[in-house]
Parts: C-alpha cells; structure tokens; sequence
C-alpha cells in the first residue's frame, strides 16, 4: 500500500466500513451537511434518548403523581437506577452512585460534607487549568469557612499552560492540605491525569481527594472503586449525551457512607423514612444520602436511553475507536496542516489523551468561525484554542479526513480573515 494512502478519502471510507460501531451512528440525529465535532461541549441526541424522554412525559400523561410508584420506571427510584446504569462506565459499585444536581453543585455536597478544616489542615488543593466553576465553588466554601482563598486554596502551576506534572500535583500535597479537587481529563488539553497514583499518594498523607470527570466520563474507563479514590462527579452532557443541562452525577466512595450530608434535603432521606415527615433526616445507606431535592425526571429522562447505549458498547470499545479516531486526526493534521501555524497542543501518548484534539492557532475564533460556514461544528477555548471531539458512536473517519480538509482550505484560501477574532457570546 502507497505510504501516503491514509490521506485520501477513500481510506477514511475503508475505516468506516471497518469500524465494528459504525450501526450506532444510525442511532443519533445528524444534520445533513453539518460535521458534528463539538460532542466533548454537548453530545448530539440519540434517538433512544428521545424515546426515553416521550415515555417519562408519557408516565406522567398516564399515572399523574402514581408515577413516583408505578410506571416502567417508577419516579421514586429513577435516580438510583441511573447511578447502577452509570457505574460501569467509572468503575464503581451501583451504589456508590447517584445521578442527581449538577457539576457545581455535587462539587458543593462534597466539599460541605468533607472539608473540615481543622488544626494544620485548612486548605484545598487544586490546579491552575482547572474549569472556572470548580475554582468558583472552591473559593465560596473556603470562604463559608472564613478561610481566605488566597491563602486556602492552592492551585498547582502548568509549565506549559497546557498540561499539568503530576510530580508537581504530589509536591504540592503538603501537611496542610485536608482535600485534593482535581479534573480527570483536562477541559483544554485533553490531558489525563492519573487518577489512580495521584489517590495513592494523597491517601499516603492522609488527604482525600475529588475529581471532575467531566470531561472523562463516557470518554475513558475509570477504576475508582478499585483506585480507592474518594470522591468524583459530573455533568451528563457531553460524552454522555444527556442533554442541555441533563441531570448529574456523583460517586462517594463506600467508605465514606454514613457521612451527615452538608448540604441536608428531603431526597437524600433514607427511602422507607422519607415519606415520615419527620424533621430529623435519616440519611439513605449509600450514595443516595446525598440527594437534595425531588429529582429534576425530565432533564434524567433522556440520560436513560443515552446509558442504554453505553452499556450495550462497553466502555472499553467506545475508548478504543476514540483513540483510533484521534490518532488519524493527528497523522492528518501533521501531514496537511504542517505549514499553517498550528500546534497540536493535546498530549500524542494514547495514555494521556482523552477524547477530542486541542489545536491552537493565533487566529483560532476566527477559524472556528470559518470552519461553522464550511458546516464543521467545532469548539472555541479562549484565547486561542481549537477543540474537535470525534465521539465513537456517531462521528465517522471520513469527517475526520473531512474536518482537516477544511481545515487546509480555509487556511490557503484565507477565508477566516473575513471574520472578527473574537469569541461569540457563547463559545
């Protein structure tokens, strides 16, 4: 075979009729014409999470408020069975999960119910790249403490802005530290943070510690039950494809059952009490003490037929084909788009890489801009950095070769210079 084959598009076209997943595409809604490369941002919607949201509207057309108890899937209990639907795909046990809240305000459950400063241990441990919510939500609990963050929170630096050293992360767990808040993928990089040796070494020296999954979840295989970490949590919208503003997650190691919940409210009730009454909370036994408030069903709704996928796949053949698809966006981009001025700036070591390439350009807004005319939906991270998520089970080799194509269009023919360097509202 010519050494330069893989950068036709009839190679592309072999790989898909070579890849073993190729039918689940079938099962989302693609625009014609639209290249979809934003699914680490918001996953597209399937077809079953459609139906699984008709049929939640459907329990309630039916049983009105009988739903929380009748029904195929009774409201009652509908957070818990998502959390077992979920557990596979982090690695832990069925009851160390519940699908509940959002990222910030799992994050703030943790932290209200574990942070407890005492003596030397006052502070929180971060990193510089982390999203801006976690960082927002860190500094408002130390601060509920009468901690102040500039002191309290500890944010490891990046040598490179891009990535972090994870020698660097274990230097900074110092005696003063009483809980770690890491990312498991970056949101920039894409960069994986090992999870298992950095929960070893902070439980060494007596800390517990947190990771955001965001952008792991759906993406990669976790172990957290076996790795021994603490605690995690999650949005369900983006590799999940769960939807705008879909119901999250939140894993609590079963060590730490039986913790009063920080942040108290009536779902977290223990589920043969709740309905008592009473003013005193008798916590559920597991991960489901800490729910707060009635369950959000219709934003839950469409994770359930999104889950039905993930565990009909395995976790294991979505992140292979992720690798695959990633790994040939490079070798194009390397080859097409070396006199153009990007920079691959993801990690190239299949076990550092999570599951989309982070490109920087000076003229990235612009470019992403062009690159939405051209019908490539990508993803703009100021100030000027280039997501592009190829996602297992509905983008295909030949969008990949499709997207650099562009790419290398746009670039010689100088189309972005007709727009604005500038992000949109939303980017």
């Amino acid at each position: 075979m010519n050494e330069n084959a893989y950068l036709t598009q009839e190679y592309a076209r072999q790989l898909d009729e070579e890849d073993e997943l190729k039918q689940y595409r079938e099962e989302f809604y693609i625009q014609p014409g639209i290249i979809y490369m934003d699914g680490n941002s918001l996953g597209l919607l399937s077809k079953r999470a459609e139906d699984s949201l008709w049929r939640m509207l459907d329990s309630w057309k039916t049983y009105g408020i009988d739903g929380w108890t009748k029904g195929e899937h009774p409201w009652f209990y509908f957070s818990e069975k998502l959390g077992e639907m979920t557990a596979p795909l982090i690695g832990a046990k069925p009851e160390e999960v519940i699908v509940t809240g959002s990222t910030t305000v799992n994050l703030h459950q943790i932290v209200s119910t574990f942070f407890k400063p005492k003596g030397n241990r006052t502070k929180i441990l971060a990193d510089e790249l982390n999203f801006p919510t976690d960082i927002y939500a860190l500094k408002s609990q130390l601060g509920i403490h009468g901690l102040d963050p500039e002191e309290h929170l500890i944010q490891v630096k990046s040598a490179d802005g891009q990535t972090l050293c994870e020698e660097d992360i274990i230097n900074a767990m110092t005696d003063d530290v009483a809980l770690i808040v890491l990312a498991g993928v970056l949101y920039r990089s894409g960069q994986i943070l090992d999870m298992e040796r950095l929960t070893k070494e902070a439980h060494k020296r007596g800390i517990l510690i947190a990771f955001d999954l965001c952008h792991s979840i759906g993406a990669i295989p976790h172990q957290l039950s076996e790795w021994g970490v603490d605690f995690a949590f999650w949005c369900s919208y983006k590799h999940l494809n769960g939807g705008p503003g879909a119901v999250a997650g939140l894993y609590v190691n079963e060590a730490h059952f039986g913790a009063n919940p920080g942040l108290a409210g009536w779902f977290g009730s223990h589920k043969e009490k709740q309905f008592d009454m009473e003013h005193t909370l008798t916590p559920a036994p597991d991960a489901g003490a800490f729910q707060m408030g009635t369950p959000h069903l219709l934003s839950a709704a469409p994770l359930y037929g999104s889950l039905t996928m993930f565990n009909e796949v395995g976790i294991e053949k979505i992140r292979k084909k992720s690798l695959d698809m990633t790994e040939y966006m490079m070798k194009l981009i390397d080859a097409e788009l070396k006199d153009f001025g990007f920079v691959v700036a993801n990690p190239r070591d299949e076990d550092k890489r999570g599951g989309h390439i982070y490109l920087e350009h000076d003229e990235a807004a612009r470019i992403c801009k062009a690159l939405k005319e051209n019908g490539i939906i990508p993803d703009f991270r100021t100030p000027k950095g280039i997501r592009l998520a190829p996602v297992a089970l509905y983008n295909t080799y030949e969008e990949v070769w499709r997207t650099v194509q562009a790419l290398k269009k746009i670039m010689a023919e100088e189309q972005y210079k007709q727009f604005e360097n500038k992000r949109d509202v939303v980017a």
